[in-house]
């Protein structure tokens, strides 16, 4: 005696109803699936905002010490003010370029010129910072303090981070102090 089973017979109704998605199966997904590289992309354009005020503030940093390092190479003229810059004043050409090397040039000469080089590299557009502005100030002789403040323009990047609208200037500084 052998047995045979046969699976239990469907109307063409029930066939037909378990045949495949609905569209409303599939709106559903696509919400959620929309829903989700929505998400990813704000994840990436966050991440890259944040990345973009991060390289600013290395590019703030070495400016300053890059100044801190010209200073230091013409130490008579820092201690004599000569690298003295206020924060919202532009490069001002010196009268007697040295062209950078130096020759047939006072220390004098060469310090005004490391301002105006330092406050052109500072400065946009083709600085390495939007909007932004130095300052050195130097107090006391011996040991003399140098401060050094670099400021700029963080808009771009505030906006998406800290939820600031667009177009709100949002200055970022950053201040190095030390014995010279």
């Amino acid at each position: 005696m052998s047995i045979i089973f046969e699976p239990p017979t469907r109307s063409p109704v029930a066939a037909r109803a378990e045949a495949g998605f609905t569209m409303v199966e599939v709106l559903v997904a696509l919400v959620v699936m929309s829903t989700g590289l929505l998400g990813i992309a704000k994840l990436v354009l966050y991440s890259a905002h944040s990345n973009d005020s991060a390289y600013m503030r290395s590019q703030a940093t070495e400016l300053a010490y890059e100044i801190l390092d010209t200073m230091r190479a013409n130490r008579a003229q820092a201690l004599a003010g000569s690298y003295n810059t206020a924060l919202a004043t532009g490069p001002a050409l010196p009268g007697a370029l040295c062209l950078g090397t130096g020759a047939n040039c006072t220390a004098a000469q060469l310090a005004a010129y490391d301002v105006y080089q330092w406050k052109e590299r500072l400065a946009a557009p083709a600085g390495a910072l939007p909007s932004g502005e130095g300052s050195v100030s130097i107090v006391g002789a011996n040991p003399a303090t140098a401060t050094i403040i670099v400021s700029w323009d963080d808009s771009a990047a505030q906006a998406a981070i800290a939820q600031t609208g667009y177009g709100v200037v949002t200055p970022m500084t950053i201040t190095l102090e030390t014995v010279l």
